[in-house]
Parts: structure tokens; sequence; C-alpha cells
């Protein structure tokens, strides 16, 4: 079993570093199992806004590539259909964490939910809350 778990993690690490503006931005995928995906990623000074804050842009980045990894992980191939995210609090700290799960899954399509933490002094604070629909694709 933890091998299968292993092979997941690793396929679902390929698929983060084919993906260019994941690596741009230095976002890394931690753990990636059946309904459920977790990303991390430094708040590094670029990625703050003017107010010293991780950017909305970036932490809406974490919730919408983490559901639609947790989606993937049910699903295969897919995008995201639509999501909508709600701002709990600014993300002050040294690294976001988005943490996703499967709340429903049909044949083409499951609903996800994220939470995005930042993470300060080794706590997490609860920064944004997503819900988003995901939508299997064709790979040619």
């Amino acid at each position: 079993m933890e091998y299968a778990l292993d092979a997941t993690l690793k396929l679902g690490k390929e698929i983060l570093a084919q993906q260019s503006f994941s690596r741009l931005l230095g976002a890394e995928l931690e753990k990636f199992e059946e309904g459920y995906a977790e990303l991390t990623l430094e708040i590094k000074e670029n990625l703050k806004q003017n107010n010293g804050f991780a950017h909305g842009g970036v932490v809406s980045y974490m919730a919408d590539n983490c559901i639609t990894f947790a989606g993937a992980s049910v699903l295969g191939a897919c995008v995201t259909s639509e999501y909508k995210i709600s701002y709990v609090r600014p993300s002050i700290g040294d690294r976001l964490i988005a943490k996703a799960n499967v709340l429903h899954t049909g044949k083409r399509q499951s609903t996800c939910e994220c939470k995005v933490f930042a993470c300060k002094n080794g706590e997490e604070q609860l920064v944004a809350v997503a819900l988003g629909t995901i939508s299997r694709i064709q790979v040619p």
C-alpha cells in the first residue's frame, strides 16, 4: 500500500513539474492520494503585495491548483471548470499550505474544497477557503 502511495505522489510531482507557472512560483506537492492533495509554497518577497503579505492571486493559485490535483486523484486528466474563493485574513507568514479534498465525484466531474493556510513560526492560520468543480478532459 505504501508503495502505491509513493508512486501516486511521484506521478503528481512529475505533473506539477510540467506546469511552468507552478515552477515559476516554486510550488511543491507534499501529498497526493485518492481524494486529497496538499501543496506548499514559500512566501517569497516577489509574491507579496504592497502591505507585505502574500498576494491574493498567489493564494488563489494555491487553491485552484490544489483542488485540481484533488479532483485529478479520482478523475485522471482534468481542469478546473469553476471555483469560488473567500479570503478570511491576510496571508502573513513564510509559507502557504493548501489542503484540498474531494467532496463528491461522478464520472466526469468532482466537487472539491480547499483550505489555504499561512504558516508562521510553525503555526497554521486559515487565510482562504475555496470550493470548485473539476472536470475530466480528454488528452490527445
